[in-house]
This record gives structure tokens, C-alpha cells and sequence, in this order.
């Protein structure tokens, strides 16, 4: 039998780091992956994957990793189910393995923090050229 899941998303929030009664460190979030296609109105639509990550490797993510964090998950799915004021609720979840962060802290700040910069050119008169400065 195999059971393995490879994502790649950002989180929809900050990770959630708890400890068990042992000690033992895992931290919770929630994954947003895009569909390779778009909906009916033209908009891009994606999956929330809700991941669990244990050890040293959750204290990490609960570190390193926020909001928008580009990560890539390699693990397993796991169901389970609880009760929930009489009712049976199922959870479905994916237990990580792995969890490469695919951009650093920089990158990612540069990227929060882009303006275009305004079009020097703009309202301005139409810019003559040449047809031998052409580069085709």
C-alpha cells in the first residue's frame, strides 16, 4: 500500500505550536494550493490542506515559517474522527514528513513589500523611435 501526498502552497495563517503531556512538539496549519484550472468566472480557486508536522522539524516551522510562507509538504493523509456534541465529526489531514521552505525571509519580505514603480512615461508625450534602434 502507499500512502504519500507532495504539495506545494502558503500558509493561510501563522503555524500553531503545541506540546503533548510528553513534550513532544507539533505545530498545525493550513496549506492553500491552487488548482491547476480556473472557475467558471475566470478565478483561481484552491484546496486548504490542514497539516500537522511533529519534533524538532514543528518548532522549526513554528520559527521560521508565517502567514504566506511558500512551503513544499511531503508526508502521509491520515483520517481520524471525534465526537462533537453527540455528532461523529471526520477529519482528514496531512502528517508531514517533510516541510522544505521554498523561499527565504528576504524573498519573501521583497516580494510583501513590491511597488511598481509609476511609468516615468506616463502622460507624457509619445516617445519617438527610430526604426534602426529596433533590436527585430
Amino acid at each position: 500500500m502507499i500512502n504519500r501526498t507532495v504539495l506545494v502552497g502558503r500558509l493561510t495563517k501563522d503555524p500553531e505550536l503545541k506540546y503533548t503531556q510528553s513534550g513532544v512538539a507539533v505545530a498545525r496549519f493550513t496549506l492553500a494550493v491552487n488548482r491547476n484550472f480556473k472557475n467558471a468566472q475566470g478565478q483561481q480557486e484552491a484546496d486548504f490542506i490542514p497539516i500537522q508536522v511533529w519534533r524538532k522539524q514543528a518548532e522549526n516551522v513554528s520559527n521560521f515559517l508565517n502567514k504566506g510562507s511558500l512551503v513544499g509538504v511531503e508526508g502521509r493523509i491520515q483520517t481520524g474522527s471525534y465526537e462533537k456534541d453527540g455528532q461523529r465529526v471526520f477529519t482528514t489531514d496531512v502528517v508531514a514528513d517533510s516541510v522544505q521552505f521554498l523561499e527565504s525571509k528576504k524573498d519573501r519580505e521583497q516580494s510583501n513589500n513590491y511597488q511598481p514603480q509609476q511609468n516615468q512615461f506616463a502622460g507624457n508625450e509619445p516617445l519617438n523611435v527610430n526604426d534602426d534602434d529596433l533590436p527585430f
